[in-house]
């Protein structure tokens, strides 16, 4: 995980200000640097770009300074991301430093034109989450963007007075608005000539800015030079729309649940092994991740393989957040009232103790030290009082940016607190409890279950409106906005404490089979009349990911019920509905 800045510039150097470089640093507390350049456009005009990256080092064996420059051409390259694999290949260590080196030789070709191509051929070869900025001093040709899930942040402001163009991981507070670098392609920008400009989803706006006159998108799913390659080698596939004729009840043994084993137990060992110890902190280095830990379906499953894949030296932290919501307390306190005239207090951890998602997270805990007796699973019961919920809204508000609502505000809220990872800690099944932070810096996360196996309320609504022809459509969409969801938003936040969020549902390889697999083959859905339960009395919705979890013997798991996170730890509805 890294923080990345760049200011593109006619007039001079832009640096970012003291607020936005701690920003920045907080997302990357193992080293920062900054670079500048002068660049001369073909009619005399100048371009002054200043770039900066903090870094988290969590690839290879040391530090790996940022921006990258290259001491012959002069070419940078600002990278934050995650690359599993480049094309085929398995990319084990320093990530950044081996992409840097396929673009050097990609754009060492002399021709402006065929190294733009191999540019984009390596860029979109890549399988894992990323935001960049590199800049090919060769050519004059800048390109940024995301990865198509959207699962790194990257933003971009224009300031038309000082015909300044800005990217960033994260917002200044001292300078708004801020927008969203859509997930679509990649960006390229000419800095050599005029070139109209091409629909580029940075903002209406900016077809007036003559900074940005040489800007043009490279799309994923158009662009022939971008199709051809990822086609082949990183594609996400194409959705499976086929209604089935036939119903074949799923079960544990089905050859479906077998292939999401695989490809999950796949997905999470290029998670989560090889990971660095946390040598800056003062705690046992035998904690090398932590799992935002609601207890529920997804991100217990997650916690059960992991134990199958990490050496049982290493303790897994279960980070279970809840809040104090002052609605829900004034609430018991006049039930109590009711039922006792002279009780008019609730017990002092009952706000947290009675939060749905702490109930499930300890009933989850209690299922897996049974079902994996030898690895030391150490819950952190991390409560919120509201007066800390308050003191910390203003950061919060600003690290949404360019989110803005109250629901923003509730999921962020929960995200920001657990991933801080600070709270009572307790191991097994010890009765006592410690004031512990975790060391860990890298957090898994159980999104992307709901969209890809049908676990929103809305997925069983379509069926029972439309059929299976209506889930489907509803599914489809849940896909086509994943890269469009608020990925972003939740790394602003988490990164803020120097950690890194993984997906490991989010995995191209077990999305692409996901999106190809039948739709009956991941979901219990069948007819209004049949598909209630399950041949083992489960939910329809995620019924596949239910039947993993039953398989691998947490039973009561499979039967759980999906609840969205600012319910279950209640952050929902604690405001006033605007922020």
């Amino acid at each position: 995980m890294c923080g990345i800045y760049l200011s593109l510039s006619h007039q001079k150097f832009f640096s970012p200000n003291e607020q936005l470089t701690k920003l920045l640093h907080n997302r990357g507390p193992d080293y920062i640097s900054h670079e500048r350049m002068k660049v001369t456009k073909n009619n005399g005009d100048q371009y002054y770009i200043s770039f900066t990256s903090a870094v988290l080092g969590l690839r290879g064996d040391q530090i790996t300074h940022q921006p990258f420059k290259d001491k012959t051409h002069s070419s940078i390259f600002c990278w934050n991301g995650e690359a599993w694999k480049i094309g085929a290949d398995l990319v084990v260590d320093n990530d950044g430093k081996i992409i840097f080196d396929l673009l050097m030789k990609a754009s060492s070709i002399q021709n402006t034109s065929e190294a733009s191509i191999e540019v984009l051929k390596i860029l979109g070869s890549i399988s894992g989450p990323f935001a960049f900025i590199f800049y090919d001093h060769i050519h004059k040709q800048l390109y940024f963007g995301r990865d198509r899930l959207g699962r790194r942040s990257l933003l971009y402001k224009e300031n038309k007075e000082h015909n300044l163009l800005e990217l960033c991981s994260i917002s200044d507070p001292s300078s708004r608005p801020w927008i969203e670098v859509e997930t679509d392609g990649i960006l390229q920008l000419s800095l050599t000539e005029d070139i109209p400009l091409a629909k580029c989803h940075l903002s209406d706006s900016s077809q007036s800015s003559k900074l940005l006159t040489g800007l043009k998108i490279h799309h994923w799913k158009t662009n022939k030079d971008l199709t051809d390659f990822v086609k082949r080698e990183s594609n996400l596939g194409e959705f499976n729309m086929n209604i089935p004729t036939k119903c074949h009840p799923l079960n544990p043994d089905a050859k479906s649940v077998e292939s999401l084993h695989r490809l999950l137990y796949k997905s999470l060992q290029l998670r989560i092994l090889r990971i660095p110890p946390p040598s800056r902190s003062k705690s046992s280095s035998r904690v090398r991740i932590a799992i935002l830990f609601s207890g529920g379906l997804d991100c217990t499953v997650i916690a059960r393989l992991a134990n199958d894949i990490l050496p049982y030296d290493q303790e897994i932290d279960l980070l279970n957040v809840a809040f104090e919501n002052p609605r829900v307390v004034q609430a018991a306190k006049i039930d109590t009232l009711s039922k006792n005239d002279n009780l008019l207090t609730v017990p002092e951890d009952w706000p947290y103790e009675s939060c749905p998602d702490r109930i499930t997270g300890r009933k989850s805990l209690i299922e897996l030290q049974k079902v994996c007796p030898d690895r030391n699973w150490r819950f952190v019961a991390i409560n919120i009082p509201y007066s800390e919920t308050v003191a910390h809204r203003k950061i919060l508000i600003d690290l949404i940016h360019p989110h803005n609502t109250e629901m923003d505000l509730s999921i962020a809220c929960a995200l920001y607190f657990a991933s801080r990872g600070c709270g009572l800690a307790s191991v097994n099944k010890e009765l006592t409890v410690t004031a512990y932070l975790t060391p860990a810096r890298v957090l898994l996360s159980g999104f992307g279950a709901d969209e890809l196996f049908g676990g929103y309320t809305r997925h069983s609504t379509a069926f029972y409106r439309m059929g299976l022809s209506g889930l489907l459509d509803e599914l489809k969409l849940d896909f086509s906005r994943l890269g469009k969801r608020n990925l972003g938003r939740d790394d602003r936040v988490i990164s803020h404490w120097g950690k890194e969020v993984r997906f490991p549902f989010l995995d191209e390889e077990l999305v692409k089979w996901v999106i190809e697999t039948p739709v009956l083959e991941k979901c219990g859905f069948w007819s209004p009349e049949k598909s209630e339960k399950s041949i083992l009395d489960l939910e329809p919705g995620k019924l596949l990911l239910r039947l993993l979890s039953y398989k691998l013997g947490m039973v009561q798991l499979s039967k759980e019920k999906k609840r969205a996170i600012q319910f279950g730890a209640r952050t929902a509805k604690m405001g006033t509905g605007k922020i």
